[in-house]
């Protein structure tokens, strides 16, 4: 079986993070499946998913790399020919990835005891995103 849907967010840029684990869990847990996979889909080119222990310290200590490794302030050709200021957004985008696939064991999440899955929107500015879910598997 395959059940697909969605998540949407109003987020505010630079650097915005949200736990989705609680609204994924919700989703899964309407399915009717036991075991598969879920996968999270970010259609967006500016924001990423990924996991984390989702508390303010780990969560600065990710926003600190990722501004040491992808400055805003530094020049990007992408903000040379489009003038949009998000070159680095884009690129932090492209280094942690647009999807997340957690295997569904027993109908949980196999995530670990402090991992919790994790959506950043790396833009100059508020928007409202869609994470798209699929949840695959066999119902009991």
């Amino acid at each position: 079986m395959i059940h697909a849907d969605s998540i949407q967010l109003s987020t505010r840029g630079h650097a915005d993070m949200h736990d989705l684990t609680p609204e994924v869990e919700r989703i899964v847990n309407g399915t009717g499946i036991e075991n598969g996979t879920v996968i999270l889909f970010t259609p967006s080119s500016t924001s990423a998913l990924t996991t984390i222990e989702y508390e303010s310290g780990a969560l600065d200590d990710l926003r600190r790399a990722l501004d040491e490794i992808a400055p805003p302030d530094r020049d990007y050709k992408h903000n040379l020919r489009w003038g949009d200021g998000n070159g680095h957004a884009h690129l932090r985008a492209a280094l942690l990835g647009p999807s997340l696939c957690v295997p569904l064991v027993s109908g949980r999440l196999t995530l670990g005891t402090w991992q919790q899955i994790l959506f950043i929107d790396f833009d100059v500015r508020s928007r409202q995103r869609r994470i798209v879910i699929q949840v695959i598997g066999e119902q009991s």
